[in-house]
C-alpha cells in the first residue's frame, strides 16, 4: 500500500505504472493518458493537473478522490468499483466521458468542461453543477432530485424522462427544460 507519497510530473505512458492501493496520495503534472488503471484502489488522492483521457477503469476504486485541472476525456466512470465510488472534479474537462448507471450523489463539478457525456440512468441526487458547460450531455431516466444547475449552462433536460424534484434552476437556464417541447422562447 502507498500512503501519503506525492508523484510529480511522471509520464505513465513511458514508465509503468505500479499497480495497488493509494491512501491520501497527491499526483501533479502526471501523464496517464491511455493507460491501463483497472483495478487500483485510489483512497482519499488527489489528481492535480493530469490527463487520465481514454484510461482504463475496469473495477478502478476511486474512494473520495478530488480531480483539479484535469484532462479526463472519454473516461467510462460506470466501469469502475462502485463501492464507496465519490469524486469531485474543478476545472476538469470531462467531455465525451460516461457517468452510466453511476451512484454519484452529492457529487460536486465546478467550472468543468461536460461535453456530450453521459449521465443515463445515473443517481446525481444533492449534486451542483457550478459553472458548467453541459452542451450535448445526456439525461435520461436520471434521478436530478435537489440537482443543483442554477450556474450550469447549454444543458438539455427533459422533465418527463427524469426526476427533477426540488432541482434549482436559473430563470436564463430553463430553455433547457423546455427544449423538447419544440417551442420558441423569446
Amino acid at each position: 500500500m502507498n500512503i501519503n507519497m506525492k508523484f510529480n510530473n511522471i509520464d505513465y505512458t513511458q514508465n509503468t505504472f505500479e499497480k495497488g492501493e493509494f491512501e491520501n496520495c497527491t499526483y501533479s503534472n502526471c501523464n496517464f493518458s491511455g493507460i491501463d488503471l483497472s483495478q487500483n484502489i485510489f483512497s482519499e488522492c488527489t489528481f492535480i493537473s493530469c490527463n487520465l483521457s481514454l484510461a482504463k477503469l475496469n473495477k478502478t476504486a476511486f474512494r473520495e478522490v478530488f480531480f483539479k485541472d484535469c484532462k479526463l476525456l472519454g473516461l467510462r466512470f460506470e466501469n469502475c468499483n462502485e463501492f464507496l465510488f465519490a469524486v469531485k472534479f474543478e476545472n476538469c474537462q470531462l467531455n465525451l466521458s460516461s457517468f452510466y448507471k453511476r451512484n454519484i450523489k452529492k457529487t460536486l463539478f465546478k467550472d468543468c468542461l461536460l461535453r456530450e457525456v453521459d449521465f443515463s440512468e445515473s443517481d446525481l441526487s444533492h449534486s451542483i453543477f457550478d459553472n458548467c458547460d453541459l452542451s450535448l450531455s445526456t439525461f435520461d431516466n436520471s434521478n436530478l432530485e435537489k440537482v443543483d444547475f442554477r450556474a450550469a449552462f447549454n444543458y438539455s433536460i427533459s422533465p418527463e424522462r427524469n426526476r427533477i424534484k426540488k432541482a434549482k434552476f436559473s430563470s436564463q437556464g430553463i430553455a433547457g427544460l423546455l427544449q423538447h417541447h419544440d417551442i420558441i422562447i423569446e
